[in-house]
């Protein structure tokens, strides 16, 4: 089937129903100029001092850093947090919600991103779930308490090492913070935010079961599969159509729709049949 064809079988979707939730991975940045961090020469490719040193992205998203070399850390980090902070949402986050807007649908974003770019695009605050945390959140790193507070540090970096200027502390017990972020082999991780949000994300779909639903998948990959799992509970229920975005793991069985391309070429597409 053409891809043509496949918009207008997302579109016809889109006309036809009550509910939409947006589920998205790293994919969904790269179209505002993110890195998705795609294997370790992709990793490379975005941060060249950590190929110099041998360190994959597994490597560097360790919550060790923070005990044994904050500014090693917080280098990550900090640099993570200027790039999110300055990058502007692609106009495919507008498009999601004119969508919301001009059809009327309930809705709900769930990401892996950490990025808060659905936040800055202008989605609503309780209608997020982000399942590995927040880059614009932070928590000790011991931890001394379950506190999470709002990343408003300025971290500078030197790219050249990769080492942070300014380590943040933790404003209870002035011990080094970190970000509010699930990394890998992270056992300090303080979940409390995410299972609010998700708390909301479940009572979200009591309330829409029955309706017609369209999930909008964008992104997701299968290295960690949390998001791609997630369309396909949701999509599973009654009258609900999935739609992956994914240039090159868009693979789905129907009746849910795949699209191998971009998140914005594949949101720009069905918008274009809408018209």
């Amino acid at each position: 089937m053409e891809l043509r064809e496949r918009f207008l079988r997302a579109a016809e979707a889109l006309r036809r129903a009550e509910v939409l939730v947006i589920t998205a991975g790293a994919g969904m940045g790269v179209d505002s100029g993110l890195p998705d961090f795609r294997g370790d020469s992709g990793f490379w490719k975005a941060y060249p001092p950590y190929e110099r040193l041998g360190i994959t992205f597994v490597g560097a998203a360790n919550p060790a850093h923070f005990e044994r070399d904050p500014a090693f850390g917080w280098g990550f980090y900090g640099h993570r947090t200027n790039l999110y902070r300055a990058t502007v949402p692609h106009a495919g986050f507008g498009i999601l919600r004119a969508w919301v807007e001009r059809y009327g649908l309930d809705h709900f974003v769930v990401t892996s991103n950490v990025d808060g770019q659905f936040q800055k695009a202008g989605f609503a605050e309780d209608r997020i779930l982000e399942v590995h945390g927040s880059i614009h959140h932070l928590q000790c790193t011991k931890p001394c308490t379950m506190a999470i507070w709002e990343n408003r540090e300025t971290i500078p970096v030197d790219e050249s090492t990769m080492r942070a200027g300014h380590i943040p502390r933790c404003i209870h017990c002035g011990d080094v913070a970190r970000p509010n972020i699930l990394m890998f082999g992270d056992y300090g991780w303080i979940s409390g935010r995410t299972a609010r949000q998700q708390r909301n994300f479940d009572e979200f779909l009591a309330e829409v079961r029955g309706r017609r639903a369209v999930v909008v998948e964008l992104g997701a990959g299968t290295a960690i599969p949390t998001i791609r799992y997630l369309t396909e509970e949701v999509g599973s229920l009654h009258q609900a159509v999935a739609i992956r975005i994914n240039p090159r793991e868009a693979q789905i069985g129907a009746p849910h729709i795949p699209l191998a391309c971009g998140a914005l070429e594949g949101l720009a597409g069905i918008k274009s049949c809408l018209e």
